[in-house]
């Protein structure tokens, strides 16, 4: 399963895919993650359709421009991408599979390009709790010290110096003990999964702009007008994403299912596949039998 390249708007966009039949499904990495977040579902999935994972610009093997001089990072621009690669490399319209933030991108997707998605599945979708409409509802010091991080984060010295303190692989290796519940499910491979893109030039520069990201659509305002059904994935021992909040996303009426995963953390489908794997491929083939019957 080699890497492929494909030209979005002159930026180089790496994508793999596996699987000769069946409906197309489109997987989407989180903040800081890449294709490889998915080695351990898309063999799985591949039996039912055709997979295709792709790197976001601005993450793994992906092209990184330089933030705001030709392009910005927002899930406007994410969704837009995942669009044309739906028109352009898929050739139809996919289910859309999204981790953390990539939850919130494949729902900008739906929302943006109704006509290339027929459904979505999110793993531990993103709340954007520092987001400025939440902020209020923050506690005092999380209201006073995020925007003084941020504005920091944007003097290039002390943000590049920042992001090199945690592109380690000792740092990665702590984030991921924390966000992950099954401890034994942080190898080195992860390790260095996640770490590679980060020596790349340009990477402090994205991961500064995105941390400073605070504006764009909030997880529940897509939801408000998302166009198809949406099943939802939720480790309960998410540290950064609590599942009580979570569960809340379950009352509006594109949610067809929320499941709650106990013992698991932010990245279900990696830690814990042997859970994800055969509900995601069930729901995706009820999805398929459905629109047959219409």
């Amino acid at each position: 399963m080699s890497p492929q390249t494909w030209l979005w708007r002159g930026f180089r966009i790496c994508y793999s895919r596996q699987g000769d039949a069946g409906p197309a499904i489109v997987l989407v990495h989180g903040f800081g993650a890449s294709m490889g977040h998915w080695r351990k579902n898309i063999p799985d999935w591949a039996q039912v359709g055709r997979v295709y994972a792709l790197d976001l610009l601005g993450f793994g093997q992906s092209h990184k421009p330089t933030p705001g001089l030709v392009i910005d990072y927002t899930f406007e621009t994410w969704g837009d991408l995942v669009a044309d690669f739906c028109r352009e490399v898929v050739g139809e319209a996919a289910f859309l599979v999204g981790n953390s933030i990539g939850c919130v991108v494949v729902m900008q997707t739906a929302v943006s390009h109704p006509d290339w998605v027929r459904g979505v599945v999110q793993l531990n979708c993103s709340l954007r709790l520092l987001h400025d409409k939440r902020r209020a509802s923050q506690p005092w010091f999380k209201r006073m010290t995020a925007p003084i991080l941020q504005n920091l984060l944007g003097i290039k010295p002390v943000g590049t110096f920042f992001f090199q303190q945690l592109a380690t692989a000792k740092t990665v290796r702590k984030v991921l003990l924390q966000a992950y519940r099954r401890q034994e499910a942080v190898t080195d491979e992860l390790v260095e999964l996640l770490l590679k893109p980060g020596r790349d030039r340009r990477a402090s520069d994205v991961f500064i702009a995105f941390t400073r990201y605070s504006q764009g659509p909030l997880p529940e305002e897509l939801l408000e007008q998302l166009p198809c059904p949406t099943l939802i994935l939720w480790g309960e021992d998410d540290p950064w994403e609590p599942v009580e909040l979570g569960r809340q996303l379950a009352e509006y009426p594109a949610v067809d299912d929320f499941i709650s995963l106990p013992g698991v953390g932010h990245c279900p489908q990696d830690e814990a596949p042997d859970l994800v794997n055969p509900r995601v491929r069930d729901w995706l083939l009820q999805q398929v039998k459905n629109a047959e019957n219409l």
